[in-house]
């Protein structure tokens, strides 16, 4: 491996790889690496392993906006300095997505496709059922669907793949496109 994109969890390293894959890219081939983390608290751990006093390799990531901080004290740990501002991260290879790798999918895909693909898997049912429950009827389509993708386990894996393969790739996330273009 010559490199490595460090990610938060499992949904993250599977979007990824279907979108690059959707390029013509094959990132094991390449030497990239797609970390997943578990949990962006491990940051400092994985750049500390993985960066210039580690393994030496180039380095990229991908994280939820608020998980920051830790790619913020994991990449000053690791020796790099992360500037004060989430720009100067972008400057070494990191990228955040607002809020969260769901949102920036369900956003680019369409909430109205994203219903289209809950019918498709047979989730219409269960979604509804979850918009019913008191602590969801205020709430927006998109929370709706971003806590349903979240609610069994594997979950938001499954919900990465089925979207990262519907997404356009005109419409990809600019978080997500530019990961993919620092390695």
């Amino acid at each position: 491996m010559r490199a490595a994109i460090l990610v938060e969890g499992v949904s993250d390293q599977v979007a990824l790889h279907v979108l690059a894959r959707r390029r013509g890219r094959e990132l094991a081939a390449e030497g990239v690496g797609v970390l997943a983390m578990d949990g962006a608290t491990n940051a400092a751990r994985y750049l500390r392993e993985y960066g210039p006093g580690g393994r030496g390799l180039k380095l990229a990531g991908l994280f939820d906006e608020a998980e920051e901080r830790f790619f913020r004290i994991g990449l000053e740990r690791a020796g790099l300095d992360p500037g004060p501002a989430t720009e100067d991260l972008e400057e070494l290879g990191f990228f955040v997505c607002r809020a969260d790798l769901e949102d920036e999918l369900i956003r680019a895909v369409g909430a109205e496709e994203v219903l289209r693909i809950v019918a498709a898997e047979g989730e219409q049912r269960s979604f509804r059922t979850l918009q019913r429950q008191p602590a969801m009827r205020d709430k927006t389509l998109l929370h709706q669907l971003r806590r349903m993708m979240g609610g069994r386990a594997g979950g938001k894996e499954r919900w990465a793949r089925l979207l990262a393969e519907a997404v356009p790739l005109e419409r990809v996330p600019r978080p997500l496109e530019l990961v993919l273009e620092q390695l």
